[in-house]
């Protein structure tokens, strides 16, 4: 078995900010996995296409298998002008895809972007659905970044991501690997920056110009999700029932809103902390929400002495998610764990993801 592979990653997550693409190197020696990033991209989605994307949960069954297959295309035609302009080889392409549906609780989780179409129009291998399985063994099918967490960053003690959600992966007392999501963060941030017509709010700068509304921070707060054991994790189509009507139905300006969910997202994750045991160590945060000064500066004076945050460099910030999952399609390939029941509640430990080959 080989162990030295070149792969590319691709991760289009539900903050809707562009498809990451990223070639990564892996390499194994004596047990121990180490990894340098070689060429990357962000592909921002037009408006248009980003719009077909957020609206996917409401598409008939015809529509969305029509458009599961229209966007393996895409993301084939976006593998091959990456591979073209930075003239790489690789061993195969690892596909995130992008999630639709996550209901766990009824067997369901569902990522568009066929791996059979993205294969056939790229004309490389493809390794994709990687949640499928571990749902069917009865996992929550997330999160799935910690076996990374766990291989490729084991000097952090936390690994925070803030993406569109905000989830965390630690070592427990007996040594295995925890992970859940822990709250909305960037979907939650983007969404009401939609009503002043913004993307998002650069750096948290009009976050921090806000004052805080108490009566909308313990309407948030008191969601029940807070309240359940792990492992446990979220969706798009809890966001929508249980948090945009709680949002929508609270009256004031847009900075309120953003300063108040700021402190929200920050207390969330600092109340996960404060219940974990070996707490006191480094917090590597990853994603989108670590360039948020605002959240960062918030987050780090919330938890005081339970945790000191490390901002890792800019391709770390950015790229982790997808490296990971190209470490996930390294490990499939491998035939390795790379879903821990540890992490998802599964009935095992499984090596998960679905492999196609150009036709």
């Amino acid at each position: 078995m080989k162990n030295q592979y070149t792969v590319i990653g691709l991760m289009s997550g539900t903050s809707l900010d562009g498809l990451d693409i990223v070639n990564c190197y892996f390499e194994k020696q004596n047990d121990t996995w180490s990894f340098s990033i070689l060429n990357k991209a962000n592909v921002d989605y037009d408006i248009a296409f980003k719009e077909k994307l957020k609206n996917t949960i409401h598409l008939n069954a015809t529509e969305l298998l029509a458009f599961h297959n229209k966007y393996g295309i895409w993301l084939g035609e976006q593998i091959k002008g990456f591979m073209l302009q930075n003239n790489i080889e690789v061993d195969f392409i690892a596909s995130h895809g992008h999630t639709v549906f996550h209901q766990p609780e009824i067997g369901l989780t569902y990522q568009i972007g066929s791996g059979q179409h993205i294969a056939n129009t790229c004309k490389q291998k493809v390794i994709c659905d990687f949640r499928t399985n571990d749902v069917a063994l009865g996992g929550q099918g997330a999160p799935l970044v910690p076996i990374g967490d766990q291989l490729l960053f084991e000097k952090y003690d936390f690994c925070l991501n803030l993406g569109g959600i905000s989830n965390i992966s630690f070592n427990s007392t007996n040594k295995k690997r925890v992970a859940y999501d822990i709250s909305p963060a960037n979907m939650l941030l983007n969404y009401i920056c939609t009503t002043i017509d913004k993307a998002y709010d650069k750096g948290g700068e009009i976050a921090k110009t806000g004052e805080l509304n108490t009566r909308l921070l313990n309407s948030l707060n008191d969601l029940e999700y807070y309240n359940l054991p792990f492992p446990k994790s979220l969706g798009y189509e809890w966001f929508a029932q249980k948090v945009i009507p709680i949002i929508d139905n609270t009256p004031d300006s847009p900075k309120n809103l953003l300063h108040t969910a700021v402190h929200h997202i920050a207390e969330q994750i600092t109340r996960t902390i404060s219940l974990i045991e070996n707490r006191g160590g480094s917090l590597l945060i990853t994603g989108g929400g670590a360039k948020n000064h605002f959240l960062i500066k918030v987050l780090q004076q919330k938890l005081d002495t339970m945790a000191t945050i490390v901002i890792p460099s800019e391709d770390i910030i950015d790229f982790k998610e997808a490296l990971i999952f190209a470490f996930m399609g390294v490990l499939r390939e491998r035939n390795e764990i790379n879903c821990l029941q540890s992490v998802t509640g599964a009935k095992k430990d499984s090596s998960s993801g679905v492999l196609y080959l150009p036709r």
